[in-house]
């Protein structure tokens, strides 16, 4: 069965966020489920046609690491957005103070991450080998994560998340997101993967 696309409508009219450039990501994010299902059948007939020895077998199945995690990533950053946010379970709270010091001091970190220069991802991650919760830089979508790790927290800090309202002004779009991050969803991740 194809993967579907998620309806993320109703961010739309998220302060601080254009519905324009809700719509241009959005649709974005629907060629990554697309591309994802492309790639899933074509990998399959040529696995049918006794092709996965050749080069553009392998090629693609590089490729489909992109546009999975595309597909992916970007379901995680919408879906921890929320209007007006959510805010910080104690549950997490604790443990970001564990494992940073303090809230405040997980937050300067994960600021930090998100207005550095480079295309990419900023991520909280939970290791599920250690319990403890890591912020991490994401260049590409394929590359970068950590392993026995799942994300918590996703921030798209590709331009295409913010120059049509923020032009340049990275730290203006993380500042505005931030009133609107779910930490309430990070929290449900963190159960899914058996934090307590």
């Amino acid at each position: 069965m194809p993967y579907q696309p998620q309806n993320y409508d109703s961010l739309l009219g998220l302060p601080g966020f254009s519905d324009q450039l809700l719509k241009n990501h959005f649709t974005l994010y629907q060629g990554y489920v697309t591309n994802t299902n492309k790639l899933a059948d074509a990998l399959a007939a040529m696995i049918k046609d006794g092709k996965q020895a050749t080069p553009e077998f392998a090629e693609l199945k590089r490729r489909f690491g992109w546009e999975f995690n595309g597909m992916r990533l970007h379901e995680l950053y919408f879906g921890n957005l929320a209007k007006g946010g959510k805010a910080l379970p104690e549950s997490v709270k604790k443990q970001l103070i564990k494992d940073f010091g303090s809230v405040e001091n997980w937050e300067k970190d994960l600021k930090a991450i998100c207005t550095m220069r480079g295309i990419g991802w900023a991520v909280l991650y939970y290791d599920i080998g250690s319990n403890k919760l890591m912020n991490v830089w994401i260049n590409e979508h394929d590359v970068g994560h950590l392993t026995t790790c799942a994300p918590i927290l996703v921030i798209d800090v590709f331009e295409h998340a913010f120059m049509l309202d923020y032009g340049v002004k990275r730290a203006d779009y993380v500042e505005a997101l931030w009133k609107h991050l779910n930490f309430a969803e990070a929290e449900r991740r963190l159960k899914l993967v058996g934090f307590t």
